[in-house]
């Protein structure tokens, strides 16, 4: 998960990408960056941490130009504490390129090797984003007529980096001296969404991970990208678009409604917001059903991300609904946090109980999702710690039972709690006296039911399905051995480009 941002304007965009970047930063911590074109010329600055911190004046002084493409960085392959790795990311054949990435490929070392032995194109680092601009870049002088660079040659070279990579990926991207890219995969799996404003000098666009950006910046809403859809801004502040892919299916993450996305986006032509509501109402009629025999006293989230739900479910059920817990604002989502220890660590430091909530009272704890367990088990104890008589614990999403290779940071099944693990094993091991799970068609229908076109959803972390047809268990073997640096991950290089190379043929076939 990353937050891309890109702007055409009439006017200087350094302000505007800034802006738009602090909108997007619950989507990366890790990492920001912006690149503005002034001409044929680009300027960058980039760096680890949080947007606030990256840029400072002098920085945002030396972002000239009227069209600018942005990042934030939730480092899920590669190295997450080098800054080489923060994005954007430029090459400058066959023309100047800069790219931002949201998303995972697949077949990022497959496609390194053919980069590197058919393209004859080197990259610098470990990071997926960077190969697939490498592709990009490889697929437009494919197009041949280096000399002109029509609207039709982008969209050819779009239609050629789809063919050739595999995931999810919703890209921003520059063309020195012609205009601004943005496509997203053949799946729609990530989100993309384009905006725009008239001004006195002529009519501006923007493109965004979500809508809430768009928003912000005083941007419309024209509509999502769809998958395998490519925009173009061409230097004269005109609009093309077109489908580049061959078979283009819409299967949206499903996880953006549970967790990722800001409450106030719109992704897909559907509310985030109103989305959690009915997960609520989905749990309430849950509990109503089979778990009537609960005597529950209060409804209490875990905040931020779960109050609609939490919220709606104590509506539904005729329950009290308190804050039970004060969050410390300038602490991180403990999500997206790269260490099991920091993760820990962190919950205390962002969450305290308010004692006369919990106090001899049965709650009910409501929270998004259920992923490593760490961020449950504290808060549970906290409960009890505070007073609590018994500890419920509500999932608004189903168990997170797979790896997600999609571009969120679930890779490994030993670190999921539900993996291999019942419901009641599951209560016991964060503590709970009860827990209840969202049953997987319910999430989907509550998502479903406000925009009924939407007829397929990723939901390869619940269930283990995997849209794009090329993860192998043999694929999530090795991710996994090369995560946690089992006797697996000793294998030599050679033996891992084979099983890497197996596993993308068999999804080919």
């Amino acid at each position: 998960m990353c937050g891309i941002i890109g702007i055409v304007s009439h006017t200087p965009v350094n302000q505007l990408l800034y802006d738009g970047l602090l909108v997007l930063q619950h989507r990366g911590q890790d990492a920001a960056g912006i690149v503005t074109a002034e001409g044929n010329v680009f300027h960058m600055h980039k760096a680890n941490g949080l947007v606030r911190d990256v840029f400072r004046t002098r920085d945002m002084r030396n972002l000239l130009g009227n069209a600018g493409i942005g990042h934030v960085r939730y480092p899920t392959a590669g190295n997450a504490s080098s800054s080489a790795e923060a994005q954007p990311f430029y090459v400058n054949s066959p023309y100047g390129i800069v790219l931002a990435h949201n998303g995972n490929l697949t077949n990022t070392d497959q496609l390194k090797e053919d980069l590197f032995r058919l393209d004859l194109r080197h990259v610098n680092t470990s990071s997926d984003s960077e190969v697939l601009l490498n592709v990009l870049a490889h697929e437009l002088v494919e197009v041949g007529n280096t000399d002109r660079l029509s609207v039709d040659r982008i969209f050819k070279a779009v239609g050629g980096v789809h063919r050739r990579c595999r995931g999810a990926y919703a890209v921003v991207a520059m063309i020195a001296g012609h205009g601004l890219l943005a496509f997203r995969d053949p799946y729609g799996i990530r989100p993309l969404i384009i905006g725009s404003r008239q001004t006195e000098m002529g009519m501006e666009y923007m493109v965004a991970s979500e809508s809430v950006a768009i928003d912000a910046l005083d941007f419309k809403v024209l509509r999502d990208v769809a998958p395998g859809e490519a925009i173009y801004i061409d230097a004269y502040g005109q609009m093309h678009s077109q489908q580049c892919a061959d078979n283009p299916q819409y299967f949206p993450c499903i996880f953006e409604y549970v967790y990722l996305a800001r409450p106030d986006s719109v992704i897909d032509g559907v509310s985030v917001y109103e989305t959690r509501l009915r997960m609520g109402e989905q749990l309430a009629e849950k509990i109503r059903q089979q778990w009537q025999h609960l005597r529950i006293d209060v409804v209490i989230p875990i905040p931020d991300t779960s109050r609609p739900s939490a919220l709606q479910l104590a509506n539904a059920l005729g329950l009290s609904y308190r804050e039970g817990f004060i969050k410390n604002r300038y602490i991180g989502r403990t999500f997206i946090m790269p260490g099991q220890a920091m993760r820990k660590k962190s919950v205390r430091q962002k969450l305290n109980a308010i004692g006369m909530e919990f106090k001899g009272k049965n709650v009910l704890l409501v929270d998004d999702s259920i992923v490593r367990g760490t961020t449950s088990r504290e808060i549970v104890q906290m409960a009890r710690d505070a007073g609590a008589s018994k500890v419920f614990f509500a999932s608004a999403a189903p168990p997170v039972r797979f790896p997600n290779v999609y571009g969120i940071d679930m890779p490994t099944r030993q670190e999921l709690l539900a993996t291999g693990r019942t419901d009641d094993e599951i209560a016991r091991e964060i503590g709970a006296d009860a827990l209840v799970y969202q049953d997987i068609d319910a999430l989907i229908e509550a998502v479903r039911e406000i925009n009924p076109s939407l007829q397929h959803f990723d939901t390869s972390c619940f269930n283990g399905v995997y849209v794009t047809g090329d993860i192998s268990p043999e694929y999530l073997d090795l991710i996994e051995a090369l995560r946690c640096g089992s006797d697996k991950a000793s294998k030599s290089m050679d033996t891992l480009q084979l099983d890497l190379n197996l596993a993308a043929d068999a999804g080919q076939g």
